[in-house]
């Protein structure tokens, strides 16, 4: 049964206070999920346990089948909108938040090794945006990618904003760190994968590209792109566009890309 809380400064729901502050220092090893859609990605996800959920009154009829698959020993706390507002520091639409525990991410090369002959990685290099990086996700999970690798300055895909954008994609696939975009090209080149850059100055037209069995995708933040020495070591791809415009959302070419490699591999 929900446990009913009416004070804001109930010390048993003190994960959930000021979420937006927490956002920027870290939760300990746990992240935030929020909406009705990522909770119930959520629980479909057995790498993830779920320590709580905070809900508005008004979202535990619509949620009875979801809450019915949560064990017992997992709270289930609900406060009228006005409290939750004040637990959390602004307006939750959506009434749904969980929190939940990270689980230690894989070795590279470990990762690498156990995915199928034919498999499909987008490696980020210096993606800053939490959009950008939930839209990624999101678009990962839509088209079968088998992975994400994450350089150093890649922001965090189980930041509360990321996950919301990807609605869910970044509880889905699997993904992990490397020491650096160097580093990245030596995993996946040494797990027989092709790497495939994408720039706007590309050797090569998407159109015309036909996939490796093992592909990799490095994507580079909006504005400067890759390095000059990654594009040097890899086997570069542009999206032509009309009218003089050199540049797509990273995100948005994520999915032309994604979908290409999908359907043509």
């Amino acid at each position: 049964m929900p446990i009913a809380v009416s004070d804001p400064d109930d010390p048993r729901i003190e994960a959930y206070r000021a979420v937006r502050e927490r956002d920027l220092v870290g939760r300990q090893h746990r992240f935030v999920a929020e909406g009705e859609v990522v909770l119930r990605v959520l629980l479909q996800q057995s790498r993830f346990m779920i320590e709580s959920l905070l809900l508005a009154e008004g979202r535990l009829d619509s949620l009875s089948d979801a809450l019915a698959l949560i064990p017992a020993e997992v709270p289930v706390y609900a406060a009228n909108r006005a409290v939750m507002d004040a637990i959390v520091g602004f307006p939750i639409h959506r009434g749904i938040l969980a929190i939940a525990q990270r689980t230690p991410m894989p070795a590279a090369e470990d990762l690498l090794s156990g995915m199928p002959g034919n498999a499909l990685v987008i490696g980020l290099v210096g993606l800053a945006n939490h959009d950008n990086v939930g839209g990624i996700f999101r678009n990962a999970a839509a088209f079968g990618a088998n992975a994400v690798l994450l350089d150093p300055e890649t922001c965090d895909p189980l930041y509360r904003k990321a996950i919301r954008v990807s609605v869910g994609g970044a509880l889905v696939v699997p993904f992990t760190r490397v020491s650096s975009a160097e580093a990245m090209i030596g995993k996946l080149e040494a797990a027989s994968f092709e790497v495939m850059a994408l720039s706007p100055s590309g050797r090569e037209t998407l159109s015309r590209v036909k996939p490796a069995r093992r592909t990799a995708v490095l994507l580079g933040a909006e504005g400067p792109g890759l390095p000059a020495d990654l594009l040097a070591r890899t086997r570069t791809v542009s999206i032509p566009m009309s009218g003089g415009f050199d540049s797509l959302n990273v995100a948005t070419t994520s999915g032309i890309v994604l979908h290409h490699l999908s359907q043509n591999g």
